[in-house]
């Protein structure tokens, strides 16, 4: 009975997270028949710069740990969903030295207490070589385990010096649009798309 109820409430949110992933205003969007990767990847690497630079005017504490970090992976149009249970997913880069080195996708289910839509961003500063050199070489980086995560919110954020940054990475989430609260990183794994 348990199992029908999971498959019943999982797959539903799983078809709205991925029509809502698409972004953007349908009616400009080209039919996904006629969109290339090519281009899916520059509307991409476009919006992940675009939040970055979001993220930077907004917490000027997160410039000064990208510029001290070795990578950056950012997610800039990441959709959560859920009633009962919830998933989130979505599509976005590593910048490493201002160029991309590869596209990333982050997925996560969760259970409890959530009711609603929401769309957000994430940014994770890789710190260390030892935190790049894990993300590559995983075969899917479920957080919680390998590097230390801490997630930064805008007080943690405050108290913050690039001199005493001792986590392997650092955590933003931002540009929350929607009513679901409880936004976290349990229960993410990310996953390299392509060679």
């Amino acid at each position: 009975m348990l199992k029908w109820v999971r498959y019943t409430v999982v797959v539903p949110l799983l078809s709205v997270a991925a029509a809502c992933s698409t972004g953007g205003n349908s009616m400009s969007a080209p039919p996904p028949t006629m969109a290339s990767p090519v281009a899916d990847d520059a509307v991409l690497k476009r919006d992940s710069f675009a939040a970055l630079q979001a993220l930077y005017a907004k917490e000027p504490k997160s410039k000064e740990i990208g510029d001290k970090s070795k990578a950056i992976l950012i997610f800039p149009n990441l959709v959560k969903a859920g009633f009962l249970a919830g998933v989130e997913g979505g599509d976005g880069v590593l910048i490493e030295n201002g160029r991309v080195t590869g596209v990333y996708n982050i997925t996560a289910v969760s259970y409890g207490m959530q009711a609603g839509v929401e769309k957000f961003a994430q940014a994770m500063f890789l710190t260390n070589d030892a935190a790049v050199n894990y993300l590559r070489s995983s075969d899917g980086w479920s957080l919680g385990v390998g590097p230390t995560v801490v997630l930064v919110d805008a007080g943690a954020a405050r108290s913050l010096t690039t001199t005493t940054l001792q986590s392997d990475v650092y955590a933003f989430l931002f540009g929350q649009e929607g009513l679901m609260a409880g936004l976290g990183l349990q229960g993410q794994k990310i996953t390299r798309l392509g060679s």
